[in-house]
This record gives C-alpha cells, sequence and structure tokens, in this order.
C-alpha cells in the first residue's frame, strides 16, 4: 500500500487559527501530506493582539515528537514558535535521533508585535537548532537579527543568506522580502553555494498572518514528499502567495492567509464547469420550448467561483459564442470556459456584491405573459427602465448590467429572482435570471419554457 507522506510541525498554537499549528496543518492537508504536530506552546491569540502565552514543558514537547516519529513516522518536519532555550534544546537533541529533514522557520514577534521568543534563546536557536537544519526561512527583520546584516535590497538579502548557511551552519537559507519595498516580493534561496532568486507578486492586503507559518510548511510538506530543496521553496512561494491574496477577512487587525485557497480555487473551478455542463443537460431535455425564448442577441448562462474566489470577469465561466437556435434545437458553439462572456459576468459580479448567494445568472427574450408565469412560480421580478439610464453609465463598456442591479437592489430592498427591462433606441428587450447556481437558473428557464 502506497504510504502518505508525513509532516510534522513543531509550533506554537494560534487560538485565533491564522497561524502557527493551525496554519501549519491546513497547508500541509493542502500540500497532500498527513499532518502531525507537537505543540510547543499555547498562545491566548486573535487578529489584533497576544494576550497571553504559555510554553509546554519541554519534556511534553519531546514526548509528543517521539510518539508520532516511534509509530507514524515523519518525512519532513518544521519550526514555528519555539520560545525559550529549554525547548529549543529539546527540540533539537531529539531531532538528532530520528534525522528527518527540518525547515526552521525562526519566529521572533507575531504579527501584532508580541515576543514569541525570548532575547535569551537567539543564541542558542542560532548555536543548536539552525545547524541541524535543511533550510531556514526567515523574513527580513529575522535574517537582520540572526546575521547582524542590514537588510536594505538584493544584495544584502544575499548577504545575510549566505551567512546563515556558510556562518551559522544550514544546510539552505531563504531570505524572504516581502518587508523591503517595490512592486514584487523578492526572495533569496542560497543553497549548494548557489543563488536563486523567486519573485512573486507583491500583495497589498491585511490579511498576512500566517504568512511564515504557511511557507514554512509548504516547504516541509515537499520535502516529505522527496522534493529538491529548490523546487519545494519554489512551489511553496506559489502556495503563499495565493493564500495571501485570498486572505480571509476576519477580525479587526491583520486577517489569516488562505492556504486552502491553493487547493480551492482549482476544485471551485471545475464544480462551476460541471453545473454549467449539467445545465445545458437540462436545457437540452426541453430544448424545443426552451429554443422559442432565445433572444435575437442569442442567450448564455454564467456561473461564478464563490465570492471569496470571483475577483474578476476571469472567474466567472460561460458559453463561448453564447448558446443559439436552429429551428427547434440548441446549439452549443463550445464547452463552458472561464472568461467567456464579459456581459454576463458583470452582471453575476454585480449581483453577487449584494447577496454573495447568487453565482449563476442568464438572458432570455422580454415577453410579457413570461413576466406573469415568473410570478405565478414565486419568483421575485423588478423592471428597470432603461431610458434612465445615465449618460456616465451608458458611455462606459460594461456598465449597464451592474447599474441594473444597483436599481433593482435599491428599489426592492434585494436583489430579485428576475431583472428585466424593455428596450431602447438599438437595444433589445431582455429578462435576466439570478440563482445560485447554472442548473437552478437552467430549471427556472424550462419552468417558464414549458408553462409558456
Amino acid at each position: 500500500m502506497q504510504k502518505i507522506p508525513v509532516a510534522m510541525t513543531i509550533a506554537g498554537s494560534d487560538s485565533g487559527g491564522g497561524a502557527g499549528v493551525q496554519a501549519d496543518l491546513k497547508t500541509f492537508a493542502v500540500m497532500g501530506v498527513h499532518g502531525t504536530s507537537a505543540i510547543t506552546s499555547i498562545t491566548a491569540q486573535n487578529t489584533r493582539e497576544v494576550r497571553a502565552i504559555h510554553d509546554i514543558p519541554p519534556d511534553i514537547v519531546v514526548s509528543q515528537i517521539e510518539a508520532v516519529a516511534d509509530d507514524i513516522g515523519v518525512d519532513a518536519a518544521k519550526t514555528g514558535m519555539l520560545s525559550n532555550s529549554e525547548i529549543i534544546r529539546a527540540v533539537a537533541k531529539t531531532i538528532d535521533k530520528y534525522g528527518f529533514p527540518l525547515v526552521v522557520d525562526p519566529v521572533m514577534v507575531a504579527k501584532s508585535g508580541a515576543r514569541l521568543l525570548r532575547q535569551e534563546a537567539i543564541d542558542i536557536l542560532k548555536e543548536v537548532l539552525i545547524p541541524r537544519a535543511t533550510i531556514v526561512t526567515p523574513n527580513i527583520p529575522e535574517a537582520e537579527v540572526l546575521t547582524g546584516v542590514k537588510i536594505v535590497d538584493k544584495q544584502s538579502q544575499r548577504e545575510a543568506a549566505k551567512i546563515i548557511v556558510e556562518e551559522l551552519g544550514a544546510r539552505a537559507a531563504v531570505v524572504k522580502g516581502g518587508h523591503l519595498g517595490g512592486g514584487e516580493a523578492l526572495d533569496i534561496l542560497y543553497h549548494g553555494g548557489e543563488f536563486i532568486e523567486l519573485r512573486g507578486e507583491k500583495i497589498s492586503r491585511r490579511t498576512t498572518h500566517g504568512t511564515g507559518c504557511v511557507f514554512s510548511a509548504a516547504i516541509a510538506a515537499g520535502l516529505a514528499k522527496k522534493r529538491s530543496i529548490s523546487d519545494a521553496v519554489k512551489v511553496a512561494k506559489e502556495v503563499v502567495t495565493v493564500a495571501i491574496k485570498y486572505g480571509l477577512e476576519v477580525g479587526r487587525g491583520a486577517g489569516p492567509v488562505n492556504p486552502t485557497a491553493f487547493q480551492a480555487i482549482a476544485a471551485e473551478r471545475w464544480r462551476v464547469i460541471s453545473s454549467l455542463k449539467k445545465a445545458a443537460e437540462i436545457l437540452k431535455q426541453e430544448e424545443e420550448k426552451v429554443a422559442k425564448i432565445i433572444p435575437e442577441v442569442q442567450m448564455n448562462i454564467a456561473m461564478s467561483l464563490p465570492p471569496l474566489y470571483a475577483r474578476s470577469i476571469l472567474d466567472v465561466a460561460a458559453f463561448p459564442g453564447r448558446i443559439g437556435r436552429t429551428g427547434n434545437r440548441l446549439v452549443f458553439k463550445s464547452d463552458p470556459e472561464f472568461g467567456a462572456s464579459e456581459h454576463m459576468a458583470r452582471l453575476v459580479l454585480a449581483a453577487q456584491d449584494y447577496n454573495p448567494a447568487i453565482r449563476s445568472a442568464a438572458n432570455i427574450k422580454y415577453k410579457p405573459e413570461i413576466i406573469g408565469i415568473a410570478r405565478e412560480l414565486g419568483l421575485s421580478v423588478a423592471r428597470v427602465d432603461r431610458r434612465r439610464e445615465p449618460l456616465h453609465v451608458r458611455s462606459r463598456e460594461g456598465a449597464t448590467l451592474p447599474w441594473m442591479v444597483t436599481v433593482a437592489f435599491e428599489k426592492y430592498g434585494r436583489v430579485p429572482d428576475i431583472i428585466y427591462d424593455e428596450g431602447d433606441i438599438g437595444k433589445e428587450p431582455m429578462i435576466r435570471i439570478l440563482a445560485e447556481s447554472a442548473e437552478r437558473v437552467a430549471e427556472i428557464i424550462t419552468l417558464i419554457a414549458r408553462k409558456l
């Protein structure tokens, strides 16, 4: 039987769930390894502050590591918060006993500013743990403390990374550049006498709590899967960039990064395409009836990723070339794709701003009797007069449908199931259906078509 790789986090517990063991275990799961843990400290913290810290006795920390290693095994581990010299010494001795690859994240200060590593323990960290590290992953303030180098640019980043390896004894080091200015996040990896530059998008968000934990945990997961050091670091860079970009807006301080986004986005994209394909099947079952309500501009159905991941029209899928008809037959020109319909994407995203449950929309031909049928079906209906569209909206490409959603919401206090207009000069009258999924939109369309 194939054995799943096992990674261990030897770190503190974050009651707010944003960093520490909690962030590490999420990252391990996303990376496809079994996550285990040895808790070194318990912290009472949230997005704004660390209220209390209780260090676990060193012998209990060691017992946790041994219990896992003796039975399950450890393919690679990472350290996070090791708050005092006694814990550091105990962890180092236990690592010698088992000899697994080790990622050292030299956690010193929490995002809120609270000190997580006692001053007296810094030298012990340098003397005892770093020489046992497969790779060390300091941010710039941490690298400055470890090396005494004032880091202001790429060259000083390189100097610090080299000192950690050649003077402090780590096998490799990556000095993260997120604290430097500029438009990109540049990390410098030093390994085997060579420097590797890892460039990434610098994302300006307040959801950065747990960044270092996710990065180091992702590296440990890579090492557990027998990736090379450089490959493990490259993948970890991708994971943490996505985690920051789709961080969670919770609490009133620095919100947590979201490592699950790395896996969740791919899964949600598959679900969206699957929902649209099922919607097409629903429509095809009643295509003779549905074909009669295809508008002159043809029809389309769009569906977005969940609101957390839906940032642009590229996060909304639809049918390329729209859905047409030949006689009483529906014509789907291609399978659904993301970014296939700007207009429908803008409609869905605008509706989602007011009601996050709305994920899908479609357009059908306007007929007064369809509005009556919709009301009979218990659907909420809103009429928007396109003749009242402001000039600044009319003159801006793609602004009409979001304007319609806003008007409907302001008029009715909610986003209705149906928004329709009776057209304007050069504009075909249209009915637009909004719902939580493409399948539900398709069901509404077929119900209307049957009754019509």
